[in-house]
């Protein structure tokens, strides 16, 4: 049985039409149903209070914090990591067996569930290196289950330069490293800013990893105290630091908080909007970069 070709073309276009639609409407169900729960539990007490265990009421000014400063200190440590291997791998790596492993544990390494992450990050910096549960810990946790994915977007943005400005460069009497660092990182830079938004959007986001590492508790913080060495001072990196979404896992696992529903529907609320904005941050950051260089 033949069948007209613009007829199927039809066809299969509406039903990817109709896979797409059907996506975006869970994903837009379960954005809206988070944010109804979540909204009117906002206040600046909510976001700026410290939690309560067995009371009702409190905030998430501490987790919120903790959440962000983990974040940071992360990222400070993966991207010069993950910037150099994406500079090696793009453009002084040779194809050979060396790189073949070395791509292969980028694979595998990105694809470990954070589970798995976590309870390694346990092993070695909690027990073996004695950080115990602290923030130190969960960032350099963190910074194994980041680090693949930052680096494999580095590179792809790099690569993703044309042959011809490196050719140009060189042409120039530039060596190759003076080529690198100064036409092919500048030009790579909107896929590299929008790659490590994007990655602190995931950063933000996790708790698997984090419950075996950072910790459970988040200590009362005295804000005025900077002293790094004191347990209340917030930049203490040896200090437990229960984050946003360790917060909202521990309070539907205990159920000891009487308004544990609003407070969990509320906190869901913050992490999913930082996520939202760290993913349209990357967007709008991108296209402008992105503009600028082409037009320049």
């Amino acid at each position: 049985m033949n069948m007209d070709p613009k007829k199927v073309d039809k066809f299969m276009v509406g039903l990817i039409y109709l896979f797409s639609g059907t996506i975006i409407l869970i994903l837009a169900g379960l954005l809206l149903f988070i944010l109804w729960r979540g909204l009117p539990q906002f206040s600046w007490e909510f976001l700026t209070a410290p939690a309560k265990s067995f009371q009702v009421g409190g905030g998430i000014g501490v987790q919120l914090f903790n959440s962000f400063y983990l974040l940071i200190l992360t990222m400070l440590i993966s991207t010069p990591l993950a910037l150099g291997a994406a500079i090696y791998l793009s453009e002084y790596a040779p194809q050979n067996w060396f790189t073949d492993i070395i791509r292969t544990a980028i694979e595998v390494l990105s694809s470990l569930p954070s589970v798995v992450v976590g309870l390694f990050g346990f092993l070695i910096f909690v027990i073996q290196y004695d950080f115990g549960f602290s923030i130190l810990s969960g960032a350099l946790s963190l910074t194994i289950f980041n680090l693949p994915l930052l680096t494999r977007t580095i590179e792809d943005s790099l690569r993703a330069i044309p042959s011809s400005q490196r050719e140009a460069g060189l042409a120039l009497g530039l060596s190759r490293w003076e080529t690198v660092t100064l036409i092919i990182l500048p030009a790579a830079l909107p896929g590299i800013l929008t790659g490590m938004i994007l990655a602190a959007g995931r950063i933000f986001g996790e708790a698997a990893a984090l419950i075996y590492t950072a910790g459970q508790s988040a200590p009362a913080l005295d804000f005025t105290n900077w002293n790094p060495q004191s347990i209340t001072s917030p930049l203490n990196i040896f200090r437990p630091a229960e984050t946003l979404a360790v917060h909202i896992w521990k309070i539907n696992s205990e159920g000891v908080k009487p308004d544990g529903a609003q407070v969990s529907a509320g906190a869901s609320a913050v992490l999913v909007l930082a996520v939202l904005i760290f993913n349209l941050t990357a967007r709008s950051l991108g296209r402008r970069l992105q503009k600028k260089a082409t037009s320049a």
